[in-house]
């Protein structure tokens, strides 16, 4: 997905919101007005950490807030799996769960909100919107023998466990795989945060390679391009992840909460409304 001059701007706004050195958005700067065009915000990202671990160290360590959102979901987990039981369609009720768990997002939103976020689990279906899409993914996990989860929040990736517990209860004969963050980044999940909810239980773990938070495939691991590449079927949760990775030609079921401006228009929905769309 094409990075679009407000895009870019907004991508501006937060660094100077993160830092005031006039060098270092002198960088920025330059980054963004050379960036080539297929350049998605995720991978800007990326380039603009690096450039900040050069001059200053490390950025703001998540590790509290991944750990606080991850237990604070884990603590859910009974209470959620017996919801889940009582749903007519528990694999489509746990899809919308894993969904609601992409609210938690220190990149996109300007704030994060438990009683917000806690809000939104008073619905666990799918709109009218995912239907089609919803069909589809099903046809999808039952013609094929490879399923890759790519994961990307914390705290969203104890909802994905619950996902997946349900994907493999409908489809058993599925491999599934897992694709976490190579490196520390915000808020998104790596594969200590994949271990530490138990996802490694259900799928294999794979690691994008970089801190990057979304997946950029010029940049994956050769495992992470490996998996991508041997998917029969492909769910990739959040924003980054579809700012990344669409409009390759790849058929990708992408499942988010549409968070910013970028979002709300393309899709032309209300803020913080769940998407679950198919790209052929």
């Amino acid at each position: 997905m094409r990075l679009n001059e407000g895009c870019a701007k907004c991508l501006m706004d937060k660094q100077r919101e993160k830092c005031a050195d006039e060098e270092y958005l002198s960088e920025v700067r330059q980054l963004l007005e050379n960036r080539r065009e297929d350049d998605c915000s995720p991978y800007m990202v990326y380039l603009f950490n690096e450039a900040y671990a050069r001059r200053f160290g490390p950025g703001k360590d998540y590790g509290a807030i991944k750990r606080q959102y991850n237990d604070l979901v884990l603590g859910m987990e009974a209470r959620l799996r017996d919801r889940l039981r009582a749903e007519a369609d528990p694999l489509a009720a746990s899809l919308a769960l894993a969904r609601i768990g992409n609210y938690i997002d220190f990149g996109a939103l300007e704030s994060v909100d438990a009683e917000t976020f806690l809000s939104l689990f008073e619905d666990l279906s799918l709109g009218e919107g995912d239907r089609a899409a919803y069909a589809s993914f099903l046809r999808a996990c039952a013609a094929g023998k490879r399923f890759l989860l790519i994961c990307d929040n914390c705290g969203e990736i104890a909802l994905d466990k619950l996902f997946l517990e349900q994907l493999h209860a409908r489809f058993p004969a599925l491999e599934l795989t897992a694709m976490v963050r190579g490196g520390d980044v915000l808020n998104d999940a790596t594969a200590e945060d994949a271990e530490y909810v138990g996802i490694d239980r259900l799928a294999r773990v794979v690691s994008n390679g970089l801190p990057i938070p979304g997946t950029v495939v010029k940049a994956l691991s050769p495992e992470a391009r490996e998996a991508l590449d041997g998917a029969d079927v492909i769910l990739a949760k959040g924003q980054g992840n579809y700012e990344s990775l669409s409009g390759q030609g790849r058929r990708v079921f992408y499942a988010f909460l549409c968070k910013c401006a970028l979002f709300t228009t393309r899709f032309k929905v209300p803020k913080l409304t769940g998407m679950l769309v198919e790209e052929e």
